[in-house]
Order: structure tokens, then C-alpha cells, then sequence
């Protein structure tokens, strides 16, 4: 039996190591570019505010971005096959959709429907979970159930669209990055 070595097997794995230890601003800038970075950061703060937990809004934010390099990491290698190519455009155009339907809900009085809101975001997370099973640990998938766990709180997007509170001017700065994101074509 002849025995092949894979060296974009191991590649992957050494980018998922790697991964896993990174925290530094600048590594992360390799698969992030600035505009997401932005807005990566007014979500901090917003978690921040709500919270009032800096610990536990690091860590979400930290959460959120090793679910986007890893992403960004199994496609650049080309380990989706052709079923998960299609959910990862499925699941694109649906968290494009989520992102215009939130810019419309801030930006239009009384426009704001939370469970219309929740349950595109459940939606999102089991089409995220059904891309990545294959590739990630089920310490990954746990990360993607709180990530969605926190934004689907019923508490928190209320007022997060409430006009006039402690959350107003972080969720305009959040807002206008996923406009300028929209303008750009995610």
C-alpha cells in the first residue's frame, strides 16, 4: 500500500493551528480588510454597552472573527465541495438580505419587526452550521450557537432599533458601516 503525503492537508491544518492562537489586530488584518474591521469594532462596542461586560464582548467579537478567517481559510484552500459552494452563496445572499433588512428597520420609524428579524437570523445560523460541519469542531459550532444565541435576543434587538437610549450613537456608527459594506458589495 503506498502511502501519499498530503501537504495541503497539512497546510490547513497549521492555518487552522495558527488560527486558533491568534488574537493580534494585525494577523487578523490578513483576512479582514478594514471596512469589516470597523465594523467589527462598533459591534464591540455595541456588545460592550449592552453588556457592560468588556470580558464577555472580547470574547464574542474574538468569536465572530475566527468564524470568519476559518471561512475564509477553507474556501482559499478549496475544501467546499460543490453542495457547500452553493449554501455558501445561499448563505451569503441571506446574510446580505439580513443586513439590508436591519439597515431598513433603523433607518425607517416603526418599520422594525423582531421576530421577522430572528427568524432570518436562525435561518443564518443553520445554514452556517450545515457549511461548516464537515470542516470544524464542535468547539466551532458551539461559538456560531452563542454568537447567534446573543444576537437573537429579543431584549438586546430591541434596543438595539429603540430610538434614543444608551445604544443610539454606536448603532448609527454600526449602521453606517453596513451601508458603506452594502455600497461595496460585501
Amino acid at each position: 500500500m503506498t502511502e501519499v503525503f498530503k501537504s495541503k492537508e497539512i497546510v490547513l491544518q497549521v492555518q487552522k493551528k495558527f488560527l486558533s492562537k491568534v488574537t493580534n489586530k494585525n494577523v487578523v488584518k490578513l483576512f479582514i480588510d478594514d471596512r469589516n474591521a470597523n465594523i467589527l469594532d462598533n459591534l464591540y462596542r455595541l456588545t460592550k454597552l449592552y453588556t457592560g461586560n468588556k470580558k464577555d464582548s472580547e470574547k464574542l467579537t474574538k468569536n465572530i472573527i475566527k468564524i470568519i478567517v476559518k471561512l475564509g481559510i477553507l474556501y482559499r484552500n478549496d475544501q467546499f465541495n460543490k453542495s457547500e459552494l452553493v449554501l455558501a452563496h445561499d448563505f451569503k445572499y441571506k446574510f446580505k438580505e439580513l443586513t439590508m433588512i436591519s439597515v431598513s428597520f433603523y433607518e425607517i420609524d416603526f418599520s422594525y419587526d423582531r421576530n421577522y428579524l430572528i427568524n432570518n437570523l436562525f435561518t443564518c445560523r443553520e445554514m452556517l452550521k450545515q457549511l461548516t460541519k464537515r470542516h470544524l469542531t464542535d468547539k466551532t459550532m458551539t461559538r456560531i450557537d452563542k454568537i447567534f444565541d446573543f444576537f437573537t435576543d429579543p431584549f438586546f434587538l430591541d434596543l438595539v432599533f429603540k430610538r434614543d437610549n444608551k445604544l443610539t450613537p454606536t448603532v448609527k456608527l454600526l449602521i453606517d458601516g453596513l451601508k458603506e459594506s452594502l455600497d461595496k458589495e460585501f
